[in-house]
């Protein structure tokens, strides 16, 4: 599939196509899949990849971002 990527704009031979919550998406990289589509993480700002943490319907990268956020009941490890 050649595709222009909806991020960056590169005209690539080798785009791929998300559908994501019923919108068709173009990226010519996952790097610029994880950029439009990841979510942020509601402290840092960074975009969460793996599987994250929920709390308060606001999505966190880690317990320690969740903490900073007030929701004290997120944990990394169960010891």
């Amino acid at each position: 599939m050649t595709g222009s990527c909806e991020v960056c704009g590169n005209e690539y031979d080798k785009a791929f196509e998300i559908t994501a919550s019923g919108k068709r998406h173009v990226f010519d990289s996952f790097e610029c899949a994880i950029q439009a589509l990841a979510p942020r993480c509601a402290h840092c700002g960074c975009r969460v990849i793996g599987h994250g943490t929920e709390a308060g319907g606001r999505m966190f990268c880690c317990a320690h971002c969740a903490h900073h956020a007030g929701a004290h009941e997120i944990q990394d490890r169960v010891q």
